[in-house]
């Protein structure tokens, strides 16, 4: 990864304001060194892969004996392999559950209509600035900030779509081998109205912890009011224990967040001045481009459920294809290799990974 282009836009900021997104982390800013899947997770990897492989048909709602649409490419690229072990790791390597969970998060993004939240109709819940998504921290997780004084809508659906939005071009903007977030939130003048109320907190929980499992890799909270401390309290009881292990409370957060890529008003160096004619576009065109070169790369793999995240990230990592061409084992745990049937009628070679598999381990 390459942190030059970080490191003089950082540098840009003694001189004038930064508008824009940085693209990538600094150089000394890298992802931990993943571990390797034990025998009995490749295992439990093995049997969910073949449950999810299988799959043709996705319920539209989540209503009861909802009618099912074929699945479809997006959601046939979703399916990483990566993407699996995180919903064996949130459900603590219960593969039914997993596979549950995992079929149930396919059926909400059908149902919520992720791909009519578009960036033109989210856009005035941004006008402000209450979320930017802006640098990188010690171990390239990307920053998302929330600034609730600068709340400039009323409560609505579409407030709780906004944070969606944003979390889906955070992980846009993820690097190879990262795939988790920090959470950066300045109560600094924010008012009582500014603040979630407790069902607005709830749904905003249950999206995260059920939808976006082991994707919160750090909460950093600062200048946290009385009322704002009320509210977590009300609302921990439906935080679980992981998670509330990722949130810190006033701490030094130049101690999480390098300097150079940290907003001033949140004791960095980056003299961030949210322009909403600037920011907006140059922040989706960042993550349409990524998204497109994400898609591109899994095409040219062979559409494979199981496809390695870090080769569709632009990584060194090799594809699931070319891991086979080199003679490394790959099964799906029946000793065989399963052909994967694309929606456009093309057959190819595809398989759960071997017993090497790697995970992402938070620091």
């Amino acid at each position: 990864m390459n942190g030059a282009s970080s490191t003089s836009a950082s540098t840009a900021a003694i001189s004038e304001p930064v508008k824009t997104p940085f693209t990538e982390p600094l150089d000394v800013s890298k992802p931990p060194p993943p571990p390797t899947l034990t025998t009995e997770q490749h295992t439990k990897y093995n049997s969910l892969f073949e449950t999810v492989f299988a799959w043709t048909e996705v319920p539209t709602t989540s209503t009861p004996n909802s009618p099912k649409a074929p699945i479809s490419d997006d959601e046939r690229m979703w399916l990483t392999r990566e993407c699996l072990l995180r919903y064996l790791r949130a459900t603590k390597w219960i593969t039914a559950e997993a596979s549950k969970r995992l079929l149930g998060t396919l059926t909400w993004r059908r149902e919520y209509g992720l791909e009519k939240h578009t960036a033109d109709y989210i856009s005035p819940e941004n006008e402000t600035g209450k979320q930017v998504i802006l640098g990188y921290d010690i171990a390239a997780r990307p920053c998302l900030y929330l600034n609730p004084g600068k709340q400039n809508t009323k409560r609505s659906e579409r407030q709780i779509q906004h944070l969606v939005f944003m979390l889906e071009r955070v992980i846009d903007l993820m690097v190879p081998g990262q795939e988790a977030l920090s959470l950066l939130v300045n109560f600094k003048e924010s008012g009582s109205g500014s603040s979630p109320n407790v069902g607005q907190g709830r749904q905003t929980l249950n999206i995260l912890q059920t939808h976006y499992p082991e994707r919160l890799g750090r909460s950093l909270v600062i200048n946290v009011p009385w009322a704002v401390w009320g509210f977590f309290k009300i609302i921990t009881p439906f935080i679980d224990p992981l998670t509330r292990e990722k949130l810190k409370f006033n701490e030094d957060l130049r101690q999480h967040v390098p300097p150079s890529q940290l907003i001033n008003t949140y004791g960095g160096e980056v003299d961030f001045r949210y322009d909403h004619a600037s920011y907006w576009p140059a922040l989706n065109k960042i993550a349409n481009e990524r998204r497109a070169a994400y898609r591109e790369r899994w095409i040219r793999s062979g559409k494979r459920v199981g496809e390695h995240e870090g080769y569709l990230k632009g990584g060194s990592e090799k594809s699931l294809a070319e891991t086979q061409s080199v003679g490394v084992p790959q099964t799906n745990g029946l000793g065989h290799l399963p052909e994967q049937s694309t929606s456009n009628g093309v057959v190819a070679p595809g398989s759960a990974p071997a017993a090497a598999v790697n995970v992402e381990q938070q620091y």
